[in-house]
């Protein structure tokens, strides 16, 4: 199992790579670059791949909307050539709130255009000529839709891939079963081990049965907060504000994919205190409402038997790939716990 980060917003960049460095030579296979509504990724991808040797490096993730699906390629492409082929795009929707609120761009249809994205990237690192005549995109640009010159081109520079991976996050069914037909990477949130297949079990294996037969099984990643040792099982309520926010806050009450998923998981009754406390603006009674078992199972935090049993878990789950966040106060206690991790992962 590859072991895999998100790089954090907060602190300086800089010195985040510097850590990410040493982490690298502790087992850390993949970095996942955010960029919501801050500084863009692919700029920092570009400095991670100057100053990394062996990590993957993986937008995490580009919003759909900002870009152009050929600008898309391009820049996974230079990002690829940049690495000597670490490259991997991340793709995912957002929301309405940033994508309208910050890009003032429509949300609409994530699921089909992903779907016609994938095809016109491939196209590109293909080095064919871009035609795509989709409902969402159509390149050339049809005359009736511009000054008529538009002319089929391909990308002039020979990518170092003719395929670089492609990896989707994605929650809800239609949008699962479209990841597992097409995309090489999933990236779920709120993924827990013992509640998996009955979250997204019917969605995976639908997208699974028209996948290519000669496309490599989907990588799926999924894990936690790690923290592996004696007495830290406090340390599991440091995510309780994130759940909340997801769970009581995001969305609409009638549209909150977060809770949705929590309910699913067997935490019905609970989800919906959650919300109804934190939208009622008590975020500290929803932080509590949250069970501990959930907590439990939603991270790697506790003594070496415990992440053993649910990195095997996980796993047996389908999971293919860690995603982790490394706890502690100083880079020599992250790398501390990453090395733990990876002693655990290559024993089993």
């Amino acid at each position: 199992m590859r072991i895999s980060s998100l790089i954090s917003y907060a602190g300086s960049f800089k010195e985040t790579v510097k850590e990410i460095q040493v982490l690298e030579k502790a087992g850390l296979d993949v970095v996942w670059v955010p960029e919501a509504y801050s500084f863009d990724a692919p700029s920092a991808m570009g400095y991670l791949a100057a100053n990394t040797e062996r990590v993957t490096i993986a937008s995490g993730i580009l919003p759909i909307y900002s870009r152009t699906p050929s600008l898309l390629a391009m820049t996974a492409a230079g990002i690829d050539y940049l690495s000597d082929g670490r490259c991997m795009l991340g793709l995912g929707a957002s929301g309405p709130q940033v994508i309208e609120g910050f890009h003032g761009v429509p949300y609409q249809a994530p699921v089909a255009r992903i779907r016609e994205i994938i095809e016109i990237c491939r196209m590109v690192w293909r080095r064919e000529r871009v035609q795509h005549l989709g409902r969402y995109y159509q390149i050339p640009l049809p005359q009736n839709l511009g000054t008529g010159l538009g002319k089929s081109l391909k990308i002039i520079n020979h990518p170092v891939r003719d395929e670089i991976p492609i990896a989707v996050a994605s929650l809800g069914d239609t949008s699962v079963e479209m990841t597992a037909e097409l995309a090489d990477a999933w990236l779920p949130a709120f993924y827990t081990a013992d509640a998996a297949k009955a979250v997204w079990g019917e969605a995976l294996a639908k997208g699974a049965d028209k996948r290519d037969p000669n496309r490599a099984p989907l990588e799926i990643f999924a894990g936690g907060a790690v923290a592996i040792g004696t007495g830290l099982e406090h340390l599991r309520n440091l995510s309780r504000p994130q759940t909340a926010l997801y769970v009581g806050g995001m969305g609409a009450r009638s549209k909150n994919f977060y809770n949705d998923i929590f309910t699913k998981s067997g935490y019905g009754r609970e989800a919906k205190v959650i919300q109804d406390l934190y939208l009622a603006g008590d975020k500290k009674a929803a932080e509590a409402a949250i069970p501990d078992e959930y907590l439990s199972r939603n991270s790697l935090i506790g003594d070496e038997g415990f992440v053993r049993e649910r990195v095997i878990a996980l796993k047996e789950s389908g999971v293919t790939a860690l995603n982790v966040g490394f706890m502690g106060g100083s880079t020599a206690e992250r790398v501390a716990n990453c090395e733990k991790l990876r002693n655990i992962v290559d024993s089993i």
